[in-house]
């Protein structure tokens, strides 16, 4: 099988129940998770554990023209690519950004945007006053246009929407460009909002454990090519080896633990690793019924019989965070590794990131400490 290229990690943007970047999401007691509160714990929400972001003026960092009618969703990851880009030790070239794109993972863009303006066509008077400036918050597209057009980058724009394993696939897809040769980095990750119709989808499903909450987050990386890196004269976070992502087909929908150890083997040989350089896992299953048993039995098999020592739970910091929590996973991995982006003794060390849909899909992701 044919080794793939790989990328290199370069920037890192975070905002989580946790705080910012990648620190917030290291050395976290899961006891002590902060609750929701404030306006939005008084709306509609389901009797069941919440953790939100608090404490977050996206002004501050965006300045006021053009955010003020931006749903959460969007505010919350244009906030984490203004961090992700303003860490970049050397800044992106002035006219980088025709050769950078755009990749975002998410569920259906704003949930809470897309429900409520539905909602006001149905309640108001006729001619169904509803406020025509809210549309573009529902189109599942508009969070990574904005990112565009607020950072000024030209290449490849995509919005990919692949339920639990969204960040994933947005890795996939930003992968293929870049190897492509259709762009030399993007901005890539996921994001995910809490809100009234997001927690009480997933209360009424009855798939997270009783002590699971619901969360949101964003983490967003800018991913290049190692040439590109180079010649920029930027370090590497990490690096991204092979991202595999799997569908399930349509007699094939329950998740066993024997798709997932074929998702994980693949990618471990795509990326010319074996099983037992892996020390690391970012699970991505935590408090989910019935799948987080298969993915640490599909995960031990593929590792020939063992479970790595180092073990990562971002759903302890960050809540289940749905479609970002592939990226925040990721995250939650190099802040393991490294909170502050320094390299030290473990580099070269492997990790395996992980995540399974209750639709079937199956996705792992290897990473190389640098």
């Amino acid at each position: 099988m044919t080794e793939i290229e790989a990328l290199a990690v370069t920037g890192a943007g975070v905002v989580s129940p946790a705080g910012f970047g990648l620190a917030a999401l290291r050395g976290w007691d899961g006891a002590a998770q902060p609750a929701l509160s404030g306006p939005r714990r008084d709306e509609d929400y389901p009797p069941i554990p919440l953790v939100g972001i608090e404490g977050i003026d996206p002004e501050q960092y965006l300045g006021r023209k053009g955010v003020r009618h931006l749903d959460w969703t969007t505010k919350i990851a244009l906030v984490a690519c203004n961090r992700a880009l303003a860490e970049l030790d050397p800044p992106l070239a002035p006219d980088a950004g025709t050769r950078t794109g755009v990749v975002i993972g998410t569920s259906t863009g704003s949930i809470r945007s897309s429900s409520e303006f539905s909602r006001e066509t149905l309640v108001q008077e006729k001619p169904y006053l509803v406020r025509a400036n809210l549309f573009p918050n529902t189109v599942m597209n508009c969070c990574a246009g904005q990112v565009a057009i607020f950072n000024g980058l030209r290449g490849v724009n995509a919005t990919i929407a692949g339920g639990q394993l969204s960040s994933l696939s947005a890795i996939r897809y930003a992968r293929n460009a870049i190897v492509g040769g259709h762009i030399d980095g993007a901005l890539v990750g996921g994001v995910e909002e809490l809100c009234p119709q997001s927690a009480w989808g997933w209360h009424l499903s009855g798939r997270l454990t009783g002590d699971t909450a619901v969360g949101e987050g964003c983490a967003v990386f800018l991913v290049e090519s190692l040439a590109s890196a180079a010649a920029a004269g930027r370090t590497p976070l990490a690096e991204l080896l092979a991202c595999e992502v799997v569908s399930a087909g349509s007699d094939d929908r329950p998740v066993t633990s024997h798709r997932v150890t074929a998702a994980v083997r693949r990618a471990l040989e795509r990326s010319g690793v074996a099983p037992a350089d892996v020390s690391t896992v970012s699970w991505g299953c935590t408090g989910h019924v019935g799948l987080e048993r298969a993915e640490l039995r599909g995960v031990r098999a593929a590792l020939g019989g063992r479970v790595p020592a180092g073990s990562v739970r971002v759903t302890e910091v960050a809540g289940e965070s749905f479609s970002a929590s592939g990226a925040l996973q990721l995250a939650a991995l190099l802040a393991h590794w490294a909170p502050d982006g320094s390299a030290g003794e473990g580099s070269g060390e492997i990790g395996l990131v992980t995540s399974i849909g209750q639709d079937g899909m199956v996705g792992a992701l290897v990473v190389r400490r640098r």
